[in-house]
C-alpha cells in the first residue's frame, strides 16, 4: 500500500503509519490526509496503528469523473479497511465532511469492526437549513460557495481559509505559512471532485444515520466555527448518538487540526486510551 483500488477501480492514496490498534482518521474538504499529520504520528508513538488516505479526487488519489456521493465515498472507505486488513478493534476519526463518511459507515456497513468513533467539527447530522432544520446553513450561502469556486477557485479559497482558521475572530490564528500550505493542498484536488462533494456534504441529512452509532463516540467542536456551525452540527450530533462525549472548544474555528492540535491530539489519545 501506499495506493488501494477501490471496486470502481478508483486509486486511493493510503497513508500507514505505526503498529497496533487502528485508528482511521478521514480527511476534510478541500484538503488531503496530510492535514492529520501531527495527530497521525502522536497516534503512532502511541502505540496505535494510524491510518489516512485522501478522499477520491483530492490530493495524491485518482481524479475520476463521478463517485463523489456519500455512498460511493463510504464505499471507498470500506475499501480502504479491508486492503488494510484492519476489520475489527477500529476506530474511526472524521474531521468535517469526513464525518459524514463515518456515520454513513454504521448504518450503510453496519459499523463493522468498529469500536469507536469521533466526529472533529463534522458536517454530521445535517448541514442544510431547512423546515426542522432551522441551524443549518441556507442554500443561498452553499451556493454562494458553488459559484466562487467556479468562477475564481484560487481566489476563493485564499479568502475561505481565513475563516476556516479564524484569521481576525481569535486570539492565536494561524501563521501565514500554514494558511499557504492549506491553500496548496486545496489546490491539488480536481474542479468537478471539489464542486460535486461541496454539493454532497452540504445537501446529504445525516439524521437517519445516528441510530447506527452504537459504540462510544467522541464530538469535538468549535463554538467559533463560522464554516460548520456548532447548533447543526456537534450539539445536535451529540443530542443524537446513544454513547457520544461532546467536548466544545470554547471560541475556536472550525481547523481544530492546527488552532487547537495539541489539544486535539489529547482528547484523541485520552478517548482512545477509555
Amino acid at each position: 500500500m501506499p495506493y488501494v483500488k477501490t471496486r470502481d477501480g478508483t486509486d486511493i492514496y493510503v497513508k500507514d503509519w505505526g503498529e497496533g490498534r487502528p485508528v482511521v482518521l478521514i480527511h476534510g474538504w478541500p484538503l488531503s490526509s496530510d492535514s492529520w499529520d501531527p495527530q497521525m504520528k502522536a497516534l503512532a508513538d502511541a502505540g496505535f496503528r494510524a491510518i489516512a488516505y485522501d478522499r477520491r479526487g483530492f490530493g495524491r488519489s485518482e481524479q475520476p469523473w463521478r463517485g463523489y456521493d456519500y455512498d460511493t465515498l463510504t464505499d471507498d472507505l470500506a475499501d480502504v479497511i479491508q486492503a488494510a486488513g484492519v476489520g475489527s478493534d477500529l476506530t474511526l476519526v472524521g474531521f468535517s465532511m469526513g464525518g459524514g463518511e463515518v456515520a454513513r459507515y454504521m448504518s450503510r456497513y453496519d459499523g463493522k469492526g468498529v469500536i469507536a468513533a469521533g466526529l472533529v467539527g463534522s458536517v454530521v447530522p445535517y448541514m442544510l437549513r431547512t423546515e426542522d432544520n432551522p441551524d443549518g446553513v441556507p442554500e443561498e450561502t452553499l451556493q454562494q460557495i458553488a459559484d466562487g469556486i467556479a468562477e475564481d477557485r484560487p481566489e476563493f479559497f485564499r479568502n475561505f481559509f481565513k475563516d476556516f482558521f479564524g484569521v481576525g475572530y481569535i486570539t492565536s490564528p494561524v501563521s501565514d505559512a500554514t494558511l499557504d500550505w492549506a491553500w496548496r493542498l486545496a489546490m491539488q484536488a480536481g474542479l468537478q471532485p471539489t464542486l460535486k462533494c461541496a454539493e454532497s456534504f452540504g445537501h446529504t441529512d445525516f439524521r437517519g444515520d445516528l441510530p447506527a452509532f452504537r459504540v462510544p463516540t467522541l464530538v469535538l467542536h468549535g463554538t467559533a466555527d463560522k464554516t460548520v456551525p456548532i447548533d447543526a452540527s456537534g450539539r445536535e450530533a451529540a443530542r443524537g448518538i446513544a454513547h457520544s462525549q461532546l467536548v466544545e472548544y470554547d471560541g475556536a474555528p472550525h481547523g481544530l487540526f492546527a488552532t487547537e492540535g495539541k489539544r486535539l491530539t489529547r482528547d484523541l489519545l485520552t478517548f482512545l486510551g477509555q
